[in-house]
């Protein structure tokens, strides 16, 4: 066993995301530290040349020569970085599909339990079955709420109940017509002696005569 350990090696771990997590943020370290070194590398080869000027041009060139190997290095480094930062979002959207996915699944199967002991015959019997009830309800409101007994009225009477309104108004407006009639006219002349006024059983006798004539 341990010989085909030796030459197949052994299995590996799978590797877990936090494993892979922790692994891209120590390269990502390591990559960032080197981009700073090569910076300051870099700018000091280019203090260095400035300083040597025309005065040294060999030693000059020597530190151009420098600063380009370095400025290949750092572009080669922000390449791998590059690299580092798309791996690492990849990890994420995969995180987060795999956490959507879960949630989907865990919602799926509560509706599956929770639609387990319904069917859709059963729902619509209920609904029926509560339209009923309701039916029955308002029924049974209605049937409490109508007046009963005396509290009953005919059309007929409320009609008749009108007509003796209507009647009434008519025998008020024909009073005042005739007392407006018999109003004294203005005196001409000498004054003379007024005439006795009429009873009042006398005018009682003539407005029951007015009414009766209207009547007919």
């Amino acid at each position: 066993m341990s010989s085909l350990k030796r030459l197949f090696g052994a299995p590996k771990k799978a590797v877990t995301q936090e494993t892979a997590a922790e692994a891209l943020q120590t390269a990502e370290e390591q990559l960032n530290k080197k981009q700073l070194f090569l910076e300051k590398k870099i700018n000091e080869e280019i203090a260095k040349a400035k300083k040597f000027g025309l005065k040294n041009k060999r030693a000059a060139l020597e530190c151009l020569r420098k600063k380009a190997l370095y400025e290949k290095q750092l572009e080669l480094n922000d390449g791998a970085l590059m690299k580092l930062q798309a791996q690492r979002n990849a990890l994420d959207s995969a995180l987060m599909n795999k956490n959507i996915l879960d949630t989907m699944k865990t919602v799926n199967s509560a509706m599956r339990g929770i639609h387990k002991d319904m069917d859709v015959d059963k729902v619509h019997d209920l609904m029926d079955d509560v339209n009923e009830q309701q039916d029955i309800a308002n029924e049974i409101a209605a049937a409490i709420s109508m007046p009963t007994g005396p509290d009953l009225v005919d059309d007929d009477e409320l009609l008749r109940e009108l007509e003796e309104l209507a009647e009434e108004d008519v025998a008020e407006k024909l009073l005042d017509v005739h007392n407006v009639d018999e109003l004294p006219s203005i005196p001409v002349g000498e004054p003379t002696r007024s005439k006795p006024k009429a009873s009042k059983k006398a005018e009682e006798a003539s407005e029951l005569a007015n009414l009766e004539m209207w009547s007919a």
